[in-house]
């Protein structure tokens, strides 16, 4: 990839700026790191400026995705920090927190740390990770600093290796002691064992693909979120839960608080939003997700209460894995896929669509995980904040394929999509890391900061 020459100082001009509810058009000075200046109008005061016009391009502050695999160390046929950061900059993710389910997994303080020294020298943005909680390391969760690291990873359903989370007790210990807010993956196990074996009595291994979100049921994710929820609403434990699937689940959380002032808070990924059972007989074990993509009527519902407040955060839920592992009989194919690079331009097909504002978009995006995470001047087009920014052309249509994925696995779930929008630059703390479809090599992202 190209090399670009590295630029301690940008005036974007002409941008449509996206930020806290209003589309305003101005300029915006960055200067090492940092926005030094939001106008509707500024001149470049010296020739070492370099001036981006943005000719009428959306402007909007980098997107934090709370949730990614990128399946470093232990699983990098996959995907590395490298490779999963650098596909993210170009989907204008500009942070992201990264999931324990390594191998090593990230159980103890010294792995968590071993993870922040991979990706100070190989991620593309900026980077933090979670803190898996087992059954039996309640005394590291209590050692975790809640200013340098993101949230505790609990997988209340289905897990690899001793992840699983299914000691009563030990569950409210750690909801009544975490220091950090607790992230949870939500599946009834026992509901989830009972279907399988069902399914498998009757079709052996080759179940059909559209039956796999009857056996990871509406009832499996209900059953587990509205304990989690009962759970911290006892504890008064800060609940996040991951990946809502069903409309159910909708009524488990409320918007009557701004989002600052919530305890129980949930997420809904792009895959939740775009796919539904329909398309399994197309798209087969590659839309292979835990939970499940589920019905029509739930991924409208679950869009809804996105515009509603009733979901708070869009993320990817980014897991790769090759396509020989996923052209595999049902029980043979792992659950996940890649995202990154395409959950903005997915989302903005919503705004095009007229089912959600641009303004919304950026709140669930960008503002809310900065708010939800307590995240260290992120998140918004603000002087005095990184400057982390995406330009977005959204009249500059594209097709997915082959030749334009930048994962690792090579593969996307929107492989024959075009996309009415593309990201044109993302900035990284002030570096321009992305330019139409090129690469700045030479610069990484930091380690994220937390005021708690």
């Amino acid at each position: 990839m190209e090399k670009f020459k590295f630029m301690s100082e940008f005036l974007i001009k002409n941008a449509k700026i996206v930020n806290e509810n209003k589309i305003f058009e101005g300029d915006v000075h960055i200067k090492g790191d940092q926005i030094i200046e939001v106008s509707s109008s500024i001149s470049a005061k010296s020739s070492d400026i370099k001036i981006i016009d943005a000719g009428g391009k959306h402007l909007i502050p980098g997107i934090i995705d709370d949730q990614v695999h990128f399946r470093e160390p232990g699983l990098t046929h996959k995907e590395t920090i490298l490779t999963g950061s650098r596909a993210a900059v170009a989907g204008g993710i500009t942070s992201y927190f990264e999931m324990p389910n390594t191998k090593p997994q990230t159980t103890t303080i010294e792995k968590l740390e071993e993870k922040f020294a991979m990706a100070k020298d190989n991620s593309y943005a900026n980077y933090s990770f979670m803190f898996g909680g087992t059954n039996d390391n309640l005394e590291e969760i209590k050692k975790i600093n809640p200013k340098t690291t993101a949230a505790l990873k609990l997988f209340l359903g289905s897990s690899t290796g001793n992840m699983l989370v299914d000691n009563e007790k030990v569950l409210e210990d750690i909801f009544t002691h975490s220091p950090l807010i607790i992230a949870t993956h939500c599946e009834d196990e026992t509901t989830i064992k009972e279907n399988m074996e069902d399914h498998i009595k009757k079709y052996g291994e080759d179940i059909p693909i559209h039956l796999h979100p009857k056996i990871r049921s509406e009832e499996a994710c209900y059953l587990s979120s509205s304990r989690a929820v009962a759970l911290a609403k006892k504890t008064g434990a800060r609940l996040h839960v991951f990946h809502l699937s069903t409309a159910k689940e909708l009524k488990l959380f409320s918007n009557k608080l701004p989002l600052a002032k919530k305890k129980i808070t949930a997420e809904v990924c792009i895959h939740h939003l775009w796919f539904d059972e329909s398309d399994y007989k197309e798209k087969g074990t590659y839309i292979k997700w835990n939970p499940a993509v589920k019905t029509a009527k739930d991924k409208a519902e679950l869009l809804k209460a996105l515009d509603r407040n009733l979901l708070d955060v869009v993320a990817t839920d980014h897991a790769p894995h090759t396509k020989e592992e996923k052209n595999n009989v049902y029980t043979k194919a792992p659950s996940g896929g890649p995202l990154v690079q395409h959950a903005l331009p997915a989302m903005l097909e919503f705004y095009h669509q007229g089912k959600l504002s641009l303004e919304k978009i950026v709140e669930k995006m960008c503002h809310n995980p900065a708010i939800l995470f307590d995240i260290n001047k992120r998140g918004y087009i603000k002087e005095g904040y990184k400057a982390d920014l995406v330009l977005v052309d959204t009249q500059s249509p594209w097709t997915v394929n082959s030749q334009n994925i930048f994962y690792k696995c090579g593969w996307s779930p929107f492989e024959g999509t075009t996309f009415k929008s593309r990201v044109t630059h993302t900035f990284v703390n002030g570096n321009l890391v992305f330019e139409n479809f090129k690469f700045n090599t030479g610069l990484f992202g930091e380690r994220l900061q937390f005021n708690r």
